[in-house]
């Protein structure tokens, strides 16, 4: 029902993703379609995700989207905005016309699937940029309204053991729901533990949008302590989100400290890269471009 139907399209720049490890400083062909699996309280995007089909939709089949990306100078594809699963059988025709075409793949995707789904569309897919909401089966049943969440994070781990595609994790903070120390510490012990120390993860400011306009955004001082946290649980990659020219924005090279990637907001220098490594000293940085 839903094959082709869009409802927002736009060249992004990929640290919008966010995706901060994977092809920096390139723009990505970003799309999206009409509803989605999970109704956040807090969405975003409610307008185009907790809606349905509206009559002036339109449609871009795949074979467009491939001349579109590429009129766009942009070096690949990312299915965003809303739920790329609930749009499967279009994004996997995509994605297959994509790889033909020497573009990269992304999606951006809260991860609730089955790991036949992402079986189905492995094969092409470069970049899994999942979001973990919390780690508590009480806060994905009320920001989310789901229980089996758990199967999230072992579909992210086959994404990246089973596939190889470059993981990153996004965590929003959300005052009151998921910003107490035992999920933060939970998220970043699991990335650890099951994706790599090396693996990035965003930890977001939350803006009070949809069902969730009676809480407040969350202040920067709870997202430096989740910064902290996953610091001392031993993620070598943690990035503060929607807090443009916020220090945590950078990439520092764990080994030596010195700066690889300066970003301000969307705007990205790399200064000290050298393929995946740190151009100083010559550590791995888990970069994939």
């Amino acid at each position: 029902m839903n094959y082709a139907e869009v409802s927002s399209v736009a060249a992004d720049h990929i640290e919008k993703k966010p995706l901060f490890h994977f092809f920096p400083g390139t723009y990505a062909f970003s799309l999206g379609t009409w509803g989605c699996n999970f109704h956040c309280k807090g969405c975003q995007n409610w307008e185009i995700s907790c809606v349905d089909i509206p009559p002036s939709s339109q449609q871009l089949l795949p074979e467009r989207e491939i001349e579109l990306t590429k009129r766009n100078n942009c070096q690949g594809i990312a299915w965003t905005y809303n739920e790329p699963t609930v749009w499967f059988e279009y994004t996997l025709d995509s994605a297959k016309l994509a790889k033909e075409n020497s573009l990269y793949t992304v999606y951006v995707t809260n991860g609730y699937a089955t790991p036949e789904a992402l079986d189905a569309i492995g094969p092409w897919l470069d970049a899994w940029r999942v979001d973990v909401k919390g780690f508590a089966d009480g806060l994905y049943r009320q920001l989310a309204r789901i229980s089996q969440w758990r199967g999230i994070l072992d579909v992210a781990k086959r994404a990246k053991e089973k596939w190889g595609m470059h993981v990153e994790v996004v965590t929003n903070i959300i005052p009151t729901m998921n910003d107490d120390e035992e999920q933060i510490r939970g998220i970043a012990s699991w990335i650890r533990d099951e994706l790599g120390e090396l693996t990035p993860w965003h930890v977001t400011r939350f803006h009070p949008l949809y069902e969730f306009t009676n809480l407040s955004a969350t202040p920067v001082a709870t997202l430096e302590r989740a910064y902290r946290i996953g610091k001392e649980a031993g993620l070598k990659f943690i990035y503060l989100g929607n807090v443009p020219g916020h220090e945590y924005e950078n990439t520092v090279c764990y080994s030596c400290g010195k700066l690889n990637v300066r970003r301000i907001g969307y705007e990205t220098h790399m200064v000290g890269l050298d393929g995946s490594k740190c151009k100083f000293c010559g550590a791995e940085l888990n970069f994939r471009q």
